[in-house]
């Protein structure tokens, strides 16, 4: 379905254009640049509330910066789609995230305008900083600007950028883009402290009375600019605590300001780009602007799918007979029925209690499950000093996010030994989000650590099994579990838990020439394959894993004694992974067979749909029947 543009948003080819555009015309640009957005997301899906919260500071940003040459890094990205429309991707944008379209993220590849790829939260500062270091090195005039909302702002690495940046005289700007939310709700004493700064109407005032004084004074020899600078931190420190948060990290701190008055905004950048060295514009926004459904509820409007953009209504796919829940689900009402039974229970996660379902503990038990805010790395840590207390801790965080934490799984975790249970939400592909979120790597990060337990489950049932194993007293070490994205296999799914013995795995079925050996959900797609190859008369075994350490390895004694074509499959990548445990296994004792491995190829996977992207990489249905059939007549073919 094609999309028109408004009329004045059709003549904007590029930000060139948009500075043709009169400063009285830039309200008519976000009035149309928003209800573009609307109408396209409706039809075509994406992320979608965080976008239409900085639609003026989009507009702003372009019609002041000199961009590409001024860069423009946006954290994380989710809000980054009118600035992709204004830099010459709006006739393109209805492919946004779709197979061989546009990226749901800024993406360097992609656009000249696109200074830096993101995806995960809180690397814009950083970046920004590297970029205006490098500007100031190299003796270019050029600006850097990190837009980096405040849920972002909780995590290490965005502290970690403002505190270096302090201490330079980096050309930078680093808007603080302050609506609240992230996915869900802000958590944490920063959401407080940036509450009582937008609150404060007395420190608003008395700052808004004073300039409007000082406007009045001769600025000469009596008044110089020190003066005024020194009288502004007096103020500010006098008055409130607003600033000193910042201004005790060296940055110079503008604000807060409403970030939807178009003309202030313009009017303060251009102020701001006069000013030299490192300096925070605090602006205020509201999530889902423009959109009265998307403004009232911000978590469920901020990737809601395909609606209906006048009555609201999000679409639902239509099924006549009951379809299985989504592996998160099974996870959330899971760790309730364990908590209800065993009190040393509790869950952790980083900031998204609605993506990995643990908003149903936190709702009925709120004192045993808690968000941390955007901290991975705390999330791990905090998990690791509670477990040496006693307590069962299931920290979920998504595959793609633990990246973040490794070295907390390291050091606070398994060389201490001690029993927190990781639930790697979104592990595999996970479809349109693409490369920065796929969970491709966490088997072979998680299986060369010491100590560590990996498993995987090919359905829900397998999945409360290995929840209900991992919290018995008798498992006394890291406890990883590895689950993807979206509907399992089983619609009755409530089934009576028993403990797994840990490393063990099972055979599904016997079979002639082959062996499948598989790892979690992917065992799905290698029951389809079989049952088709009966039409071509071959049959192979298959064997479910669970575990890829411990491995169990009483059960490969058994595959490589009866086999010598093994086929492995994995939703991750091939490159130490599962298949390598298996080919490490045969080395090690002396085994000789052809072995295939499946998965995720040494190379970054675009985004699609889990359809398209299984294909892509060999290891759906259709994938894994081929390289049977291959691997069997290569065998018959041999004298």
């Amino acid at each position: 379905m094609h999309i028109n543009p408004g009329p004045l948003l059709t003549t904007i080819n590029s930000p060139d254009d948009l500075k043709k555009v009169s400063k009285e015309q830039l309200h008519q640009v976000a009035d149309e640049l928003r209800q573009y957005i609307i109408d396209t997301v409706s039809v075509h899906g994406g992320h979608f509330a965080a976008s239409l919260g900085v639609v003026e500071l989009s507009v702003a940003l372009h019609y002041v910066y000199n961009t590409p040459d001024d860069q423009l890094v946006w954290d994380v990205g989710h809000q980054a789609y009118g600035h992709k429309i204004l830099t010459g991707r709006r006739d393109n944008f209805a492919s946004n995230r779709k197979y061989n379209g546009l990226s749901g993220f800024p993406k360097r590849s992609e656009s000249k305008y696109d200074s830096f790829g993101v995806g995960h939260s809180s690397t814009s500062i950083s970046a920004a900083l590297g970029m205006a270091m490098a500007a100031r090195y190299k003796g270019e005039d050029r600006k850097s600007v990190a837009i980096i909302g405040d849920g972002a702002m909780t995590a290490g690495l965005a502290f970690e950028g403002m505190n270096h940046a302090g201490v330079t005289d980096a050309d930078m700007l680093i808007i603080l883009n302050d609506n609240c939310m992230s996915i869900d709700p802000n958590v944490g004493a920063l959401k407080e402290y940036l509450t009582d700064i937008t609150t404060s109407q007395t420190y608003n005032k008395f700052k808004d009375d004073i300039w409007k004084a000082l406007g009045k004074l001769p600025v000469g020899k009596n008044f110089s600019r020190e003066m005024a600078s020194k009288l502004e931190h007096s103020i500010k420190g006098f008055i409130s605590k607003s600033s000193n948060l910042f201004e005790a990290m060296k940055l110079r701190y503008f604000g807060p300001i409403d970030g939807h008055n178009l003309t202030k905004l313009v009017d303060t950048l251009q102020d701001l780009k006069k000013i030299p060295g490192p300096k925070l514009l605090h602006i205020v926004t509201v999530k889902g602007k423009g959109y009265a459904l998307a403004e009232k509820d911000q978590t469920k409007w901020h990737a809601p799918g395909l609606f209906d953009k006048i009555t609201g209504e999000i679409y639902k796919k239509k099924f006549e007979l009951p379809q299985p829940p989504k592996y998160q689900d099974v996870f959330g009402h899971t760790l309730i029925e364990l908590a209800e039974k065993n009190k040393t229970i509790v869950g952790i996660t980083p900031a998204m209690p609605s993506g990995s379902s643990l908003k149903f503990m936190m709702d009925k038990m709120p004192d045993r499950a808690f968000d941390v805010g955007i901290c991975e790395q705390h999330a791990v840590t905090l998990s690791a000093g509670m477990a040496t207390q006693g307590l069962r801790v299931f920290c979920n965080i998504y595959s793609s996010f633990m990246q973040r934490a490794y070295d907390q799984v390291v050091h606070d975790a398994a060389i201490q030994n001690l029993p927190v249970v990781f639930c790697l939400d979104r592990a595999g592909l996970v479809g349109e989000d693409g490369p920065t979120h796929h969970g491709a790597y966490d088997i072979p990060y998680m299986r060369c650590i010491p100590n560590m337990i990996v498993s995987s489950p090919m359905n829900e049932s397998e999945l409360r099994n290995l929840m209900y194993t991992a919290q018995l007293e008798t498992t006394t070490s890291p406890f990883v579990i590895r689950y993807p994205r979206g509907e399992g296999v089983m619609p009755e799914w409530r089934t009576e838990m028993k403990e797994i013995k840990i490393g063990t795995g099972r055979k599904i079925k016997d079979g002639q020439d082959i062996a499948v050996l598989t790892i979690g959900h992917p065992g799905n797609f290698a029951a389809s394959a079989i049952r088709a190859l009966k039409s071509d008369g071959l049959n192979p075994a298959h064997y479910d894993m669970r575990f890829v350490k411990p491995i169990d390895e009483a059960m490969l004694h058994e595959v490589f004694s009866k086999y010598n074509k093994i086929l492995t499959v994995e939703d991750g990548t091939i490159v130490g992974g599962f298949g390598s445990a298996v080919a490490e296994f045969m080395v090690a004792n002396n085994y000789h067979a052809d072995i295939r491995m499946l998965g995720i190829p040494d190379e970054i996977v675009e985004h699609g749909t889990l359809r398209e992207l299984h294909r892509e990489c060999g290891y759906d249905a259709e994938g894994i029947a081929d390289a049977v059939r291959q691997m069997v007549n290569t065998l018959q073919l041999q004298p």
